[in-house]
């Protein structure tokens, strides 16, 4: 038997998927801070990179921005990784910005060999004190959160994600 997927099965499971992510933005912040949701404005960071440049979010104010919590054991990471790449290289030149952060205890070494292996065009940074994953509540990884060019939040995906859903999800802000 062969299964075959509708636009409205696909575009349910964005959303439920959706749903899910923003479960995850608010599940484990603590009662007394912001829960993070869908069209609140998204933090602002500041964070160094491998090759020693500062980013901050404020920065790139004006361009859509995918911001990617990941660790280097993550199947999923390094299974969609080069979907984020391929849109990257796409839409760059319109104005794509994306971030990867990795969190927790992530070595440079192994963060350094992800990205040579995965040929990542991208900035990459350790957030290995967790400051930027807990402003955005991140408790489970991969968590990719997308950021519209005024700065608010789109959605957040949990999981791994493919060059349907980057293109749904950022075509609107990416069209000529």
């Amino acid at each position: 038997m062969k299964y075959s997927i509708s636009r409205l099965q696909s575009a349910l499971f964005i959303q439920i998927l959706v749903w899910l992510s923003v479960a995850g933005l608010t599940a484990c912040a603590p009662e007394s801070s912001k829960r993070l949701k869908i069209g609140d404005q998204a933090p602002d960071f500041a964070i160094v990179d491998l090759t020693g440049a500062s980013i901050s979010l404020a920065q790139w104010r004006g361009n859509p921005v995918i911001l990617r919590f990941w660790d280097t054991e993550c199947k999923y990471c390094r299974a969609d990784t080069p979907s984020i790449n391929y849109y990257f290289d796409q839409y760059q030149e319109r104005g794509l910005k994306v971030l990867y952060v990795a969190t927790g205890n992530e070595t440079e070494a192994r963060v350094r060999e992800f990205i040579e292996v995965l040929d990542v065009a991208f900035p990459v940074a350790i957030d290995s004190d967790m400051k930027v994953a807990e402003s955005y509540q991140v408790t489970i990884v991969p968590q990719t959160i997308f950021i519209s060019p005024d700065q608010k939040i789109i959605t957040a995906v949990v999981g791994g994600v493919g060059k349907a859903e980057l293109a749904e999800i950022l075509g609107p802000y990416l069209s000529s």
